[in-house]
């Protein structure tokens, strides 16, 4: 494994993560493409989670030094913090999640997640989930719509986030959100946050010109999510006649890791195999030129450029 260091927070994280996903017969995620609603409602599970086959995946994970992980819906979270206390990591390991049913356009305005008192009885209710006495990464994923809705929104997410270090209950605070660029600009100059996360690969990088630098120049993590773009990067292999989902994979998490600004990159993996696929990079992070001609190959598929037009288009505010 390849680590990451951060001085400052004493965080050393590999510099892949394994993101909380399970997954259905036709690829998509589970939970969210069961029942939407069910999925980001506090306290409901979906049955299944964290069963033999996922704790097989954490074990080959732990095995091969991940430390970090990511988990969004509660069935996620109960199924990592109980395959963890059966499957120890061997050194610290990272936990990153975000209040449930609070983020994103789950909450109108997100008004919930700038109340204190109801945000802190969150963190406690996952923190039994998780099986921690403190989360790692606090995800704070609000939209736009929040701040126009209230001027004062991000004091009140500053101050939540002070007080909840305070009480010892979150290490650190992401800027998250669904909102493009300007969010995060001002997720970024607000000064309250650690950490990032956002979605980035080949196909959806607009975040290079400005979040990532200025991230980078705030002394903030970058975590990036999506490298398989949800099953799009298959669909523009097949567009080419690539089939190989190994080479497709581990060519995008590649690119990823070749952006300086980029600390960690969180994958999901259906299997040990797509694990150990994608770890294999870590043997050389360099693109080869033939890594480096798929992508152009790729960049002049259709799907590649609805894709991206949307995702830039959404980004940017167009």
């Amino acid at each position: 494994m390849i680590y990451k260091e951060f001085a400052e927070s004493g965080i050393k994280s590999s510099i892949i993560g394994l993101g909380g996903h399970e997954f259905l017969e036709n690829g998509k995620s589970r939970g969210f493409n069961e029942d939407f609603e069910k999925a980001v409602t506090p306290g409901y599970f979906f049955e299944g989670f964290g069963g033999e086959k996922r704790k097989r995946i954490i074990k080959a994970a732990v095995e091969n030094n991940i430390n970090f992980f990511d988990v969004t819906i509660d069935s996620e979270k109960e199924a990592l913090g109980r395959n963890l206390t059966e499957i120890r990591p061997p050194c610290d390991s990272y936990i990153q999640t975000r209040p449930e049913g609070m983020v994103y356009s789950y909450d109108e305005n997100n008004t919930q997640m700038a109340d204190y008192d109801l945000l802190k009885e969150e963190v406690e209710r996952i923190l039994k989930l998780i099986k921690r006495k403190k989360i790692d990464f606090f995800n704070f994923a609000f939209m736009k719509s929040a701040l126009k809705n209230d001027p004062d929104y991000l004091d009140k997410i500053e101050y939540n986030i002070k007080n909840l270090k305070k009480e010892g209950l979150i290490r650190f605070a992401c800027a998250d959100t669904f909102s493009g660029e300007e969010t995060y600009l001002k997720q970024i100059k607000a000064g309250c946050f650690d950490a990032i996360y956002i979605n980035f690969n080949f196909a959806n990088s607009a975040a290079a010109n400005k979040v990532l630098p200025l991230a980078k120049e705030k002394g903030m993590m970058v975590i990036t999510r999506e490298p398989f773009m949800k099953g799009s990067l298959f669909k523009m292999g097949r567009e080419i006649g690539v089939e190989n989902r190994d080479l497709l994979a581990r060519t995008s998490l590649k690119w990823i890791l070749n952006q300086t600004e980029v600390d960690i990159v969180v994958m999901g993996v259906d299997n040990v195999e797509q694990l150990e696929n994608n770890l294999s990079i870590l043997d050389n992070l360099e693109l080869s030129p033939k890594e480096v001609r798929l992508i152009q190959n790729l960049k002049n598929t259709d799907i590649y450029k609805n894709y991206s037009q949307r995702r830039e288009g959404k980004f940017c505010g167009n």
